[in-house]
């Protein structure tokens, strides 16, 4: 026998299908009848509810962290745990998917009676609910929350009770990090007024012990005492020597004089030595060591006013977080009672039910049809599916 040809095949097909038409009829019918049933008053329906909220934003005081402490101290923030933008976010996202959240939902909503929920485990009955909530990030990086639910009424509650509890569970976590910080900052900044009275007392007894007050001034007003010293004991010393050649060193003003050429060399000598200390002259020896001490007391004390205005400045700051009550999400889309069933999709079950069913019908016809065909002809198929049929009778005894 020659292979039919694809029409001859389809009307092969048609015509065993319309042979046993009641049957087809009976195949299609039934299960679609039965299945419009279902999804038109037995399955109850699902609505969904969403919103959409902006990540906290970036503008708090917090973030003005690494412009209070200048470029070198910027990394104080990441040290003192001071989160950022994206950090919040995250922070954000890990509480909408938190457990403690849901659960609240589940309490809060009577879920278990609600879902009709008959399991032993409470893990089971927040799987439950996962199924049912899903939060997704849009293309503008903005967090869509969404709830099905049986009552569309109830899934818009709890979508707003979500960010309700969300805000309020972020805002808690934000002053308590800032609460955290700003008692460090208090710590610190009392360490470091400590430290800036006892660098000031080290200070002021260096200045006593050494008469070293003004470094600049002192060491100016020595080289221009020492200076004008010079001159003078030049100056004597040329009149000494006009006067030793005009009447020799038994003059009266010659002694005159010598003595006041010694007198000049007495104070030069005090001066050099140190002993001229207590009306601000500075002994030339000691001034390098004692320059370079001052100078860098000076600069640690400077340092430590420095990070003590930064330290008062950002606890200040912190307090500020600590009492701030704003809000941190920000919804673009509030939820709203959406009555659009979003499942079961009646028509598209409904024509795949007549589309799985009549093909079911096509099979069951033509093969019926071929199994009639293979009687007639008495082969051996047909004499294995009387066996098979009798085993099928017999076990149904």
């Amino acid at each position: 026998m020659d292979n039919p040809s694809l029409t001859e095949l389809l009307l092969r097909i048609i015509n065993n299908t319309l042979k046993h038409f009641k049957l087809a009829a009976f195949i299609v019918i039934v299960p679609t009848i039965i299945v419009f049933i279902l999804v038109m008053w037995v399955i109850k329906p699902t609505y969904s509810s969403s919103a959409i909220v902006t990540p906290p934003s970036s503008q708090s005081s917090m973030g003005n962290i690494s412009s209070l402490l200048g470029a070198g101290m910027g990394s104080m923030g990441s040290l003192l745990g001071l989160s950022s933008n994206d950090e919040d976010a995250n922070a954000v996202w890990t509480i909408l998917n938190s457990w403690e959240i849901h659960n609240q939902v589940i309490d809060q909503f009577d879920l278990v009676n609600h879902y009709e929920f008959d399991g032993k485990f409470h893990a089971d009955l927040l799987k439950t609910f996962r199924k049912n909530f899903s939060l997704s990030s849009n293309n503008e990086n903005m967090f869509e929350i969404t709830i099905k639910d049986k009552d569309y009424k109830k899934a818009t509650r709890m979508v707003e009770f979500i960010l309700q509890k969300a805000d309020s569970a972020f805002n808690y976590f934000k002053t308590t990090q800032a609460r955290l910080s700003r008692e460090y900052f208090e710590t610190r900044i009392a360490l470091c007024l400590h430290d800036i009275d006892s660098l000031q007392q080290e200070f002021i007894a260096f200045q006593k012990d050494n008469n070293f007050y003004e470094p600049t001034a002192q060491i100016e007003g020595t080289l221009t005492y020492l200076g004008q010293i010079q001159i003078l004991k030049e100056e004597v010393n040329i009149e000494r020597s006009y006067e030793k050649l005009r009447r020799g060193e038994d003059s009266k003003k010659y002694d005159e004089l010598t003595k006041r050429s010694r007198t000049i060399d007495q104070s030069l000598n005090k001066v050099l030595s140190g002993k001229q200390e207590n009306v601000g002259l500075l002994s030339l020896k000691k001034t390098p060591d004692l320059v370079a001490k001052y100078l860098r007391m000076e600069e640690e004390i400077k340092v430590q006013v420095a990070l003590y205005k930064v330290l008062r400045q950002q606890s200040e700051q912190l307090r500020i977080e600590e009492a701030k009550t704003l809000k941190n999400l920000h919804v673009l889309q509030s939820p709203w009672e959406n009555d659009k069933k979003i499942s079961p999709r009646r028509g598209l079950i409904l024509m795949f039910t007549v589309f799985v069913f009549t093909f079911i019908a096509l099979i069951i016809c033509n093969f019926i049809s071929f199994v009639e065909n293979e009687r007639q002809r008495k082969t051996i198929l047909a004499v294995e599916w009387e066996k098979f049929c009798k085993y099928i009778c017999f076990w149904q005894k």
